[in-house]
């Protein structure tokens, strides 16, 4: 690089150019040399400058799961699944849940994006391909955030750890939306993607509103949370829908956990995961669910959740419930394997499956 710098007039244009050039080249590599020798980092960043940078992060993930009962096989449980007439036995592998993102910060702008593989399509007599699928794609600048991502109706920090994709989700807010976010101190508000499910969404003309307040401590914290809807029912009434959540994570003994969430009023696709609809007929329909996860340390390495999620309903008279306990263990700083059985419980319907999945996890 020297040598190159001598054949150029000195602070000629091309200098300059290709000095920044070589100089931001040579941190990159710098960047990315010092990464693969960092077995402990969670992603792998690239400093551009004092103010930009470029993160890559994700995990790879390969589970064996088999699942035995009246419920039909599904990758993992969510609100709702097919009943069989009697019970069947299936067992599968698959890597879908591997995801890959990216971080891009300017300043004060912060991008990110990410994927996984649960997109559909490819099948196990061929190929084994899985189409990959957007997860997150927002732009956050400052104390605004725009794009897709969890919604604000959420608190992240308080879903169980498990083998099974998200595990309880029938006791779980769980949904991504397009939206615009505020966040000031330990208060957030959006405007969220409307999308009256069970009614005719074709004519939704207000987005949802959520409102979220945040404690945190050096014990843990706690969110309250309220939705405020306007709902289209089929023939293109409006109907209104307010939901309330509390949630949390809170430390315990050591670097044990306990975990909860409770909804509850017009949550609608907010919980469960469509095992409530927002619109039934011509009505807003009410659902209760709760969900609890208790996670112990066994050493620095290994650790056990145990959780349980249940959902119920007001008009289609839902009940399902999802509980589990699991066992995991680092082999090294990126590497985990686990175990997890459980059941999926469809009362209303006198249906349940119970499952056994392994895990091997590898975090980028």
């Amino acid at each position: 690089m020297q040598a190159s710098k001598e054949v150029l007039a000195p602070n000629s244009p091309s200098e300059n150019k290709q000095s920044k050039w070589l100089r931001r080249s040579a941190i990159a590599l710098a960047t990315v040399s010092a990464m693969s020798m960092s077995a402990t980092s969670s992603a792998y960043e690239i400093k551009l400058d004092d103010s930009q940078s470029i993160k890559f992060g994700g995990y790879i993930k390969i589970d064996g799961r088999y699942v035995d009962g009246n419920i039909a096989y599904r990758d993992f449980w969510i609100g709702s699944g097919s009943v069989l007439p009697e019970s069947q036995s299936q067992f599968k592998m698959f890597a879908n849940e591997s995801r890959i993102n990216t971080t891009y910060k300017n300043g004060d702008v912060t991008a990110f994006v990410e994927m996984d593989f649960y997109g559909g399509g490819g099948n196990e007599i061929i190929s084994n391909s899985s189409n990959p699928r957007l997860r997150h794609a927002f732009i956050k600048y400052k104390d605004v955030l725009v794009g897709q991502t969890w919604t604000t109706f959420m608190n992240t920090s308080a879903l169980a750890e498990t083998a099974d994709f998200a595990g309880p989700m029938v006791g779980e807010a769980f949904v991504r939306n397009n939206q615009i976010r505020y966040t000031r101190g330990a208060w957030q508000f959006s405007i969220e993607n409307p999308e009256s499910f069970g009614g005719d969404a074709s004519q939704d003309t207000a987005p949802d509103f959520v409102a979220k307040y945040t404690h945190s401590a050096d014990w843990g914290n706690v969110s309250v949370a309220g939705l405020f809807r306007s709902l289209t029912t089929v023939s293109g009434e409006s109907e209104s829908g307010v939901g309330l959540s509390i949630a949390g994570k809170v430390k315990t003994t050591g670097k044990d956990d306990f975990r909860f969430q409770f909804h509850t009023g017009n949550t609608g696709r907010y919980v469960g995961v469509v095992a409530a609809q927002d619109i039934v007929g011509e009505e807003a329909e009410e659902s209760t669910s709760y969900m609890v996860a208790y996670r112990h340390f066994w050493n620095d390495t290994s650790r056990s959740s145990v959780f349980y999620g249940n959902i119920t309903t007001d008009i289609t008279d839902v009940d399902r419930s999802h509980w589990g306990i699991n066992y995991f263990d680092n082999l090294t700083p990126k590497l985990s394997a686990g175990v997890e059985v459980g059941n999926f419980e469809m009362a209303e319907q006198d249906a349940d499956s119970n499952y056994v999945q392994f895990s091997v996890k590898y975090a980028l």
